[in-house]
């Protein structure tokens, strides 16, 4: 996947749904935790040096697995890559937990879910196709069973 890198820097100036300093570890050999202030904005979790205005790097929370690794510790894996591992570790098992919750959230997958169940519930109630009136509807990605492409 292609990004502007003017695009991504605008992104990562946005206001956060979530952001704290946490212990990370990247996954290149020989990798030790360092502190780093990390940024969650919509699906994007950016990560800077603590002194730095700008990102260092950012993980497209796309075909990704969050994982509980040990107290205080999460993980973020890519499922066709899985040696490609980052390692956060949090001040506390409820920052962890919190932290686990809105990355699952922040995946197009989940978001993906959550707009089929909301316009199947919408349709019912209503007995009409809310995104209709887009001319969408009839779109692979927004059907229970489509994958994106």
């Amino acid at each position: 996947m292609r990004y502007n890198e003017r695009e991504l820097l605008s992104l990562a100036r946005q206001p956060a749904e979530k952001a704290a300093e946490v212990l990370m570890r990247v996954p290149k050999k020989g990798s030790v935790l360092k502190k780093r202030l990390v940024k969650l904005v919509v699906n994007f979790l950016f990560y800077f040096r603590t002194d730095e205005a700008e990102p260092i790097g950012a993980l497209l929370l796309e075909h990704c697995r969050i994982t509980k690794e040990e107290e205080n510790v999460f993980s973020i894996s890519f499922i066709e890559e899985p040696e490609r591992k980052y390692c956060f570790e949090c001040d506390s098992e409820e920052q962890c937990q919190e932290w686990i919750e809105a990355l699952k959230r922040a995946s197009y997958e989940f978001m993906r879910r959550s707009l089929i169940f909301y316009r199947n519930e919408i349709q019912k109630m209503t007995g009409k196709d809310p995104l209709e009136q887009y001319g969408i509807s009839e779109e692979a990605r927004f059907q229970l069973g489509a994958r994106r492409q």
